[in-house]
């Protein structure tokens, strides 16, 4: 049976496969998440998502690794995590009743098979006033999540509608997953 290998230290990541009965080999990959002004958001969580399998590989070669790095998008500026509860607030605030992209990229490898990919969701924010913000930020929820919310906790009633895989915003794009595993592995997530 393929060992199936987390390149991430995302508690939320490890628990999506876990519902499935798959208990991976956790490991932090330590890859620096630098994103800079103006790159392609495809181009960087692909080559994230490349970098946390490569950096952990060598010492699991006969399983398979994934890698996933999930970044927001609005308006072209790409939303990673933020630094403190005001750059929170300013990311809460420019996607108050906007919507904007979710994406993921996500890298599997084993042996000489090296699948990169990535999913894209369009969420939509409803209307937020300055104390349905800071209230959502007081919860801590917003400081370690791409766009400062989750989806799957508190954030779900800023979220108007989503266009695309729910786990996706969540961070990690199971269908996708589940596909790629099955077509290049022979492994099947269900």
């Amino acid at each position: 049976m393929n060992k199936i290998v987390l390149a991430s230290s995302s508690p939320r990541r490890k628990e999506m496969l876990r519902r499935f009965n798959i208990e991976p080999i956790v490991v932090s990959s330590n890859v620096s998440e630098i994103i800079n002004e103006g790159e392609n958001p495809f181009q960087i969580v692909m080559s994230l998502s490349f970098k946390k399998v490569l950096s952990v590989i060598k010492d699991y070669p006969d399983s398979i690794v994934i890698g996933a790095d999930t970044i927001v998008v609005y308006d072209s500026k790409i939303l990673g995590k933020p630094k403190d509860t005001k750059m929170a607030y300013e990311m809460l605030s420019m996607l108050s009743g906007n919507a904007h992209d979710v994406i993921t990229g996500v890298c599997l490898i084993k042996g000489d098979t090296k699948i990169i990919d990535y999913e894209l969701t369009k969420v939509k924010f409803r209307e937020l006033n300055k104390k349905r913000i800071n209230a959502y930020i007081s919860t801590g929820e917003p400081l370690d999540k791409a766009g400062a919310y989750g989806i799957q906790g508190k954030g779900a009633i800023l979220v108007e509608k989503i266009d695309g895989c729910y786990s996706n915003v969540v961070g990690l794009p199971l269908s996708k997953i589940d596909k790629l595993l099955s077509k290049y592995f022979n492994f099947n997530i269900l």
